[in-house]
């Protein structure tokens, strides 16, 4: 099974990366690491719950091919849209990724 047709969107992966200053500490910063094709829903109901019941916080959910490598913490933009990776899951067989995503809210000038 392909589900290389039903991503319609292409996404940046944003990824935190620390890198040593040269005084002993570390400088952080988001780094785009790939662009990576994916389809974005809106959770199920029941979805949104058990995030719920576990403290986070669910508002879309982003498939993507098998070998996408996105990680919890990272960022995946596209258009308008800022989504933190709150979890990624596979199922039993790879026939897809899933990150679990909550959208952030852009700051605007009013």
């Amino acid at each position: 099974m392909d589900i290389a047709h039903l991503l319609n969107r292409t996404l940046e992966v944003w990824r935190t990366v620390r890198t040593p200053d040269g005084g002993g500490g570390w400088e952080t910063a988001l780094v785009r690491q790939a662009d990576v094709p994916a389809k974005v829903d809106l959770p199920s109901a029941s979805e949104r719950m058990l995030a719920q019941q576990a403290g986070a916080k669910h508002t879309h959910s982003v498939y993507l091919l098998p070998g996408a490598d996105v990680r919890r913490g990272d960022e995946l933009r596209g258009g308008e849209e800022t989504l933190r990776v709150v979890s990624v899951v596979e199922p039993s067989a790879p026939v897809y990724r899933k990150a679990e995503c909550t959208l952030t809210e852009q700051e605007g000038a009013w």
